[in-house]
């Protein structure tokens, strides 16, 4: 997992909440710890796209819920190896948060993407997600704007 976070943020080192050199500084047992608190119970779960064997990790999708919305489960830390973009890995990843929020007995999907991103709105709209008109500063780096996209489970 740590060597899919490290890529992750060197691809594109915009759309997640930290830098490349925060997550590397974090030791091994960081990684394992979060998978650990991800494993267990209704609030934050991480799904990986493991092709078996001893290749490496291909793909990742969180989801969590906010106080503020608790019917709704955002979606986040998508990545998928650029060898896999453009088949089914994406799909079964957010389905694979869905089906957990569905779980958890919430009602629909929120994430939020870089505007201007398009091959992730694209990729994102096929998945049933709308932009929702809704934007929000990025994060890290408020000069950018992130738009929000909805879908129903």
């Amino acid at each position: 997992m740590r060597a899919l976070r490290l890529e992750m943020l060197a691809d594109n080192p915009i759309a997640f909440l930290e830098t490349l050199a925060q997550a590397a500084a974090r030791p091994h047992e960081a990684f394992r710890q979060r998978l650990a608190q991800a494993a267990h119970g209704g609030r934050l779960a991480q799904f990986v796209a493991d092709p078996g064997g001893r290749a490496r990790l291909i793909g990742h999708a969180g989801g969590t819920v906010l106080p503020e919305t608790p019917g709704e489960t955002v979606v986040f830390a998508v990545y998928v190896t650029p060898e896999h973009r453009g088949g089914k890995v994406l799909a079964e990843l957010v389905e694979a948060v869905a089906g957990w929020s569905r779980a958890s007995g919430r009602e629909r999907l929120m994430l939020e993407v870089v505007e201007g991103n398009r091959r992730a709105v694209r990729a994102y709209e096929k998945l049933g997600f709308e932009d929702t008109g809704e934007r929000v500063p990025h994060p890290v780096l408020p000069a950018l704007t992130e738009l929000r996209m909805r879908r129903p489970i």
